[in-house]
């Protein structure tokens, strides 16, 4: 079965940069795309970022130019590297295989504030 494991999520100061990774098992990585969704209080979970197997990648217009993913495939890892936070940015972060939709981990929180 597919399991995700968010990580990496913190409390941190607007402006300042964290990096999340996402664990995968149950599924073959590395012909897998994996996104990263996030969902603020009372709002919509929305896409962010993809990556595809070949690499090549998407972004939200809202973090474009200042989020960055990648994927390990040595690792069967997704990371989502976040600079430039914004109080906005402040959501619980979640990974996600298109493949596998309907199966979500437990996410990390990113907290933007002073």
């Amino acid at each position: 079965q597919v399991q995700l494991v968010e990580s990496g999520g913190a409390l941190v100061q607007p402006g300042g940069s964290l990096r999340l990774s996402c664990a995968a098992s149950g599924i073959i990585f590395s012909i897998s795309t994996m996104d990263w969704y996030r969902q603020a209080p009372g709002k919509e979970r929305v896409l962010v970022a993809r990556i595809f197997r070949d690499g090549s990648t998407t972004y939200a217009d809202s973090v474009k130019g200042r989020f960055t993913i990648s994927r390990d495939n040595a690792q069967d890892t997704v990371y989502l590297q976040m600079n430039s936070l914004k109080p906005e940015d402040t959501a619980v972060y979640y990974c996600n295989v298109p493949a596998f939709s309907r199966s979500w981990g437990q996410g990390t929180q990113v907290t933007v504030s002073s």
